[in-house]
């Protein structure tokens, strides 16, 4: 019995503290110290915010890559995973539009694959306490990339412009021209993720 207990403890411990999942933990801690650097002045918190940024994107796609190569997916990881790219993809936007690097218009895109994410969030919640399962398309994947690539542009922008002479607002506009690349493809998935909810409902309402 108290070797059952044991072996059942230990391999708890290898599912919750596998290599992919403390990827995913790492990426939620980053995002307290990611919205920190805003708070401060200067290049160098902002070069922080960077790197913080780049290191959770990098582990955004280590840590699936690597469940599947080795085996060691969890209903834990699956659970944690959206929602540490949500946290992260979501504190940018929100602290980007607070230093006013993301302005005007563009906060609408912001807003747009902000609303989204909620959208999403919640109807994959609902579908899920019905078994009803939504793939991640190839769209979603380059919506998901034109995000953090977008982002990424945009943290960077105030550090590398300067440099720029007369081009002073290069990597701010290739950012900004991301950023709407990704609300569009966050519109299209939105409303595939939608559509699929909505017709799984209504069948579901026709069999009552």
């Amino acid at each position: 019995m108290e070797q059952s207990v044991q072996h059942k403890n230990a391999k708890r411990n290898k599912m919750v503290w596998n290599l992919p999942n403390i990827l995913t933990y790492g990426r939620i801690v980053a995002v307290p110290a990611f919205v920190a650097c805003f708070y401060f002045s200067g290049d160098l918190p902002r070069a922080i915010a960077l790197g913080l940024f780049i290191a959770a994107s990098v582990t955004d796609f280590l840590d699936g890559y690597l469940a599947r190569a080795w085996s060691q997916q969890s209903k834990l990881g699956q659970m944690l995973d959206p929602i540490a790219d949500k946290l992260l993809v979501g504190a940018a936007l929100i602290m980007l539009v607070y230093d006013k690097t993301i302005y005007d218009l563009s906060v609408i895109a912001a807003v747009i694959i902000l609303s989204r994410e909620i959208l999403v969030s919640g109807l994959r919640e609902f579908l899920g306490q019905l078994s009803v399962s939504v793939p991640v398309t190839q769209i979603a994947k380059f919506k998901t990339a034109a995000q953090l690539g977008a982002l990424g542009f945009l943290i960077m922008a105030p550090l590398v412009d300067p440099f720029l002479g007369g081009k002073s607002n290069l990597t701010l506009v290739i950012g900004d021209s991301l950023l709407w690349c990704a609300a569009i493809l966050t519109i299209y998935t939105g409303f595939d993720y939608l559509r699929v909810g909505i017709k799984y409902l209504i069948e579901e309402d026709m069999k009552d």
